[in-house]
């Protein structure tokens, strides 16, 4: 018995395979243009052409044993091929069919993780261009998909201040209820402190003036009669601070005041005029003195003597 191969082989066989692709159509071709297509149907049809095609390179893609070269041509087939099922979509819709571009997916990319990825215009190659299967993974093509690490950015002291707010002031303490009952405590504990410490050193001043009145503070001893030697102390301190305070006030009253009275001169002053006279009477002393000897000097003043000139 003949294999199938030689079955095929043989004169019949060829005879009837031929025969029936005479019978059979032209095989058509699609449209370069989108454009050139005027018939709804054929434009569905060359559509689920496309995806077919599109279907069978990203299925081949996924080997990565294909190499570099390879994988760059069948990522760059199926992105042409992309943008041509656009163009039919588009051209779908220009004939009155449907609207295919609100139920495709939109151009999203994801990386080796399956995370979606954003790449604008990666390598130059215009928006929109996709990396699929083991072409991610290209030298080159896996660095688009990393992202950069984030670098801190130091704030602005205007940015510092921006955030600032009444609370960081501790303007709000008291609106969450905790701080005051705290306060409220500590403020009774500070004043039970101050009247006990008050009643104390009143008791002992009574009993040092009671003792001071019959004249037994020399002669009390013990701890009793040094605080209550301490409390007269003490007050007389007080008393002469007060004193010395007063005496400092009423001393820059009585300054002020008399910084603000009237000067007044008891004694002849000059006007301007003879001051005036006096300076120039002096420079010609000068001048006289650094250009003549003592000799002229002497007599140009037996001269204005004689002539009872003054000046």
């Amino acid at each position: 018995m003949a294999r199938n191969e030689e079955k095929a082989q043989s004169m019949l066989n060829r005879f009837i395979t031929m025969k029936q692709d005479e019978k059979r159509k032209p095989r058509e071709r699609r449209p370069y243009l989108a454009s050139e297509c005027r018939d709804l149907a054929d434009a569905d049809r060359w559509r689920g052409e496309i995806l077919r095609e599109i279907g069978v390179k990203v299925a081949e893609i996924q080997n990565e044993g294909l190499g570099e070269h390879r994988l760059r041509d069948l990522n760059d087939e199926i992105n042409k091929l992309l943008r041509e099922r656009g163009h039919w979509e588009r051209r779908i819709l220009e004939l009155g069919g449907r609207d295919y571009s609100r139920s495709s997916n939109a151009a999203l990319m994801t990386d080796l993780d399956g995370n979606i990825v954003a790449i604008p215009n990666p390598s130059g190659r215009g928006p929109g261009y996709r990396y699929f299967g083991a072409a991610k993974k290209l030298p080159g093509v896996r660095e688009l998909f990393d992202k950069p690490p984030e670098v801190r950015k130091r704030r602005t002291r205007y940015e510092i201040h921006k955030r600032i707010n009444a609370g960081y002031y501790g303007y709000y303490d008291d609106e969450d209820g905790v701080l005051e009952p705290l306060e409220a405590a500590a403020e009774k504990r500070m004043r039970d402190e101050v009247v006990t410490e008050w009643h104390r050193v009143e008791k002992v001043r009574r009993e040092a003036m009671k003792n001071v009145v019959s004249g037994e503070v020399a002669a009390a001893g013990g701890r009793g009669g040094e605080t209550a030697r301490e409390v007269l102390i003490e007050e007389v301190e007080e008393e002469v601070e007060e004193e010395r305070r007063l005496e400092e006030e009423k001393m820059e009253r009585e300054r002020g005041e008399e910084a603000g009275r009237e000067f007044i001169a008891h004694v002849p002053l000059p006007d301007e005029k003879e001051i005036e006279r006096m300076v120039l009477e002096k420079k010609k002393k000068e001048l006289l003195s650094k250009y003549t000897s003592d000799t002229l000097q002497g007599e140009q003043k037996e001269a204005k003597e004689m002539l009872n000139v003054q000046r």
